[in-house]
């Protein structure tokens, strides 16, 4: 806890922007930390409420109230070794997660929660500018070596923990640079790339190999890294996206986000995209389909190509500005959020269903047929979609980004080859089949496979794949060593 009254003596303060008009023109950061003093300050709003909800919240088991405390009396150093004790990467999370914790906190029952994200993520920076955070090199090794395919947060987080446990690690990946979606699906204003390489030199020096270019199950059989090392993380990405199947998908103009975001980002990061293959929003109506994250990076990226206008559409209702405290405290509640990317300038249409996209006689997109819809429950009590008589009408497009989420990891390639090989066998959702608790954590039903993160659990948060990645590693070690000395 932080100061006994401080709650009631301190209002609530975060980050601010820079103004709209000065962040759509550039691709950096644009957050305005708060000083070392108004984050103390804000530390000690850290209340004493006996059971800390927070950590409920807090998938990656942050010890928040902890840090808090440290922060609030000054004591940066220890504050940062508390946050890396459960947190390999707090750059990464204090930036992009959307802190479930602070809608567990104590405080957010009267809507002013501690500002934890913000805390968090100056702790660590403030920690990278002072030297503090260095590399930790094992210091023995065990001679036991661990392949580990896809380097997202989950692969980042496995690897450096098995590292550090004195395993010899190399982290596979297909793309021309380590990240995962985090380099090339996260835009550069949210998460700078800067913060990735930092955190790859670090683990270079604590021994971590990176494989770019490397596309297991395509470039390269996953059998021979099986027979070449002792265990084998599958630690990839649920990149499957959700499609449209509706008239008319087929039209020039109509794409996945992801393929709009990764070729933007490489662009801005100076890799080179070729006209013909790089997608464009400038001077055109945009409309993006789906109202998560992805699709605010969507509208983000829109307007700083200089989009004529971007609309976005969602085919759920419009959630409640405020919710129910009574019902839904602490859990993660089901409210009205706008982005920093919604901020910039779009229109938002909720209970929308696309019916089809309209041809401009050239094979190019020229509108998006849509209809409303509500939303009612049934007997059983379960929620039925209608469409509403009458409803019909079209939108001007002249591109569609589908940023409808993803159904579960890509089966061509690697998982169809350990399919037919090994018999791996995958959940009811298409995901590899793993559970978290037992003897056989992050373990698959293939001796030496292991999987943590989207590809074993499905679409989700940066800080599950970062809990997810470390307790794989625990596993991992467990199941090389016979126990571990790696946090759980």
């Amino acid at each position: 806890m932080g100061k006994p009254t401080g709650f009631m003596e301190y209002a609530r303060r975060d980050r601010r922007y820079e103004p709209v008009a000065d962040r759509v023109v550039h691709y950096r950061e644009f957050v305005i930390p708060l000083s070392d003093a108004e984050v103390s300050e804000q530390g000690a709003r850290c209340m004493d409420c006996g059971i800390p909800y927070c950590h409920q919240g807090c998938p990656v088991d942050n010890l928040i109230p902890d840090w808090n405390d440290l922060v609030y009396h000054g004591d940066w150093r220890q504050a940062i070794d508390t946050l890396h004790s459960t947190n390999n990467f707090p750059e990464f999370t204090g930036r992009i997660c959307p802190a479930p914790c602070e809608a567990s906190c104590t405080l957010n029952i009267d809507d002013v929660p501690v500002t934890i994200k913000t805390i968090e993520c100056t702790i660590v920076d403030k920690a990278w500018a002072e030297g503090w955070i260095k590399p930790q090199v094992a210091q023995r090794r065990t001679g036991r070596r661990v392949a580990i395919i896809g380097s997202g947060p989950a692969g980042l987080a496995c690897a450096q923990q098995l590292a550090r446990a004195g395993h010899q690690v190399a982290i596979f990946e297909k793309a021309d640079r380590i990240g995962g979606l985090l380099r090339y699906g996260i835009p550069d204003f949210k998460l700078s790339k800067k913060l990735i390489d930092r955190r790859m030199a670090q683990m270079r020096t604590e021994g971590v190999e990176f494989h770019t270019n490397s596309h297991i199950g395509v470039d390269i059989p996953i059998a021979r890294l099986r027979e070449e090392y002792d265990a084998v993380v599958l630690a990839g990405g649920a990149e499957q996206p959700r499609d449209l199947p509706v008239p008319g998908r087929e039209l020039n103009g109509i794409h996945f986000a992801m393929d709009f975001l990764t070729r933007n980002s490489r662009r801005v990061q100076g890799v080179f995209v070729p006209d013909e293959e790089f997608i464009s929003a400038q001077g055109k109506h945009v409309i993006v389909i789906g109202g998560g994250d992805t699709g605010s990076d969507c509208i983000g990226t829109s307007n700083r190509h200089g989009a004529r206008s971007v609309t976005q559409i969602e085919i759920l209702e419009k959630p409640p500005a405020q919710e129910d405290k009574g019902l839904t405290w602490p859990d993660w509640p089901n409210r009205l959020r706008t982005s920093s990317s919604q901020e910039e300038g779009c229109e938002r249409m909720w209970n929308v269903a696309t019916k089809g996209f309209v041809d401009d006689g050239n094979g190019n997109l020229r509108a998006l047929r849509y209809v409303l819809v509500r939303w009612d429950r049934d007997a059983d009590g379960r929620w039925q979609m209608s469409e509403v008589p009458g409803s019909e009408g079209e939108l001007r497009a002249d591109l569609v980004l589908l940023a409808m989420g993803f159904v579960h990891p890509v089966h061509e390639g690697m998982l169809d080859e350990l399919k037919s090989s090994s018999g791996l066998e995958l959940d009811a959702r298409g995901n590899v089949q793993g559970a978290t608790e037992g003897p056989k954590a992050y373990s698959t039903n293939v001796d030496g496979l292991f999987a943590a993160g989207d590809m074993r659990r499905g679409q989700s948060l940066v800080v599950w794949a970062i809990r997810e990645g470390r307790q794989c590693a625990r596993a991992v070690d467990e199941w090389l060593m016979g126990g571990s000395d790696l946090p759980r």
